[in-house]
């Protein structure tokens, strides 16, 4: 995609004019100052789109968009990427979910981790998920995604590992790991899922329970990363190996 992407709650229902008001209109007509006979994508964010042409802009919040011809559908990726991401301090977090959104990233699962200092708890909790949900939607946009991640609600330890259980691939990333991802054996389709933890490590115990679930440790290079960049450059790497970069 190289034309600017905006999000719709519906694609079923574009015809050959379609007008894109509210926040959307106004970022395109005010932020992004889109002309006539520019080219425009617009998606649901869940792999559906249709590629048109500005026709007008009007006011400050109002976008006319023609030649909508066709409305068409991205498959899924394969292998899917899935990154459980502990809690990290402040706005780090958001800074994994944008930054793992550009690289492609298909789902992203925040982690409430014992060694975590951020703990996600009623109204704040929900706030926060609310961020890091408005962040892949946002990063989506910016990277031109037309299928964004997915980010769920927070997740036990005891589900982080059901997850693992049924991955094709299942991997912690621990500075205990004896082997690099990098020469991994990865599968070529299903889903692989990766650990990230906090900045004060996985325990012990949760290493064990992961290990029950069929993950194994694995270490990215000689360096350590902090958690917000960690699942970028992991994510980075198994796209890359699996194809899906190339």
């Amino acid at each position: 995609m190289t034309a600017p992407v905006f999000v719709v709650d519906r694609l079923d229902v574009v015809g050959p004019e379609f007008v894109l008001d509210g926040p959307e209109g106004r970022h395109a007509v005010s932020v992004k100052r889109l002309r006539p006979g520019e080219d425009v994508v617009l998606t649901d964010g869940r792999g559906r789109w249709a590629e048109g042409v500005v026709k007008a802009a009007e006011g400050k919040d109002r976008l006319v968009v023609m030649d909508l011809e066709s409305v068409h559908e991205e498959p899924e990726a394969s292998p899917r990427i899935t990154v459980v991401q502990a809690l990290p301090k402040g706005d780090r977090g958001e800074v994994a979910v944008e930054t793992m959104t550009e690289v492609g990233v298909d789902a992203i699962v925040p982690w409430q981790a014992s060694r975590c200092i951020t703990q996600w708890r009623g109204d704040r909790g929900l706030k926060a998920l609310g961020k890091w949900r408005a962040t892949a939607r946002e990063s989506g946009k910016q990277s031109r995604r037309v299928r964004f991640p997915e980010v769920a609600d927070a997740a036990s330890t005891k589900q982080v590992a059901a997850l693992l259980a049924g991955a094709d691939f299942a991997a912690v990333l621990h500075e205990s790991g004896e082997d690099r991802l990098a020469t991994a054996e990865l599968p070529t389709e299903g889903e692989i899922v990766l650990v990230v933890g906090p900045e004060g490590g996985v325990s012990p115990e949760e290493l064990a329970v992961f290990a029950e679930a069929g993950a194994r440790p694995y270490v990215l290079g000689p360096t350590v990363l902090r958690t917000s960049t960690a699942g970028t450059a992991a994510a980075a790497l198994l796209l890359g190996r699996t194809g899906r970069w190339s």
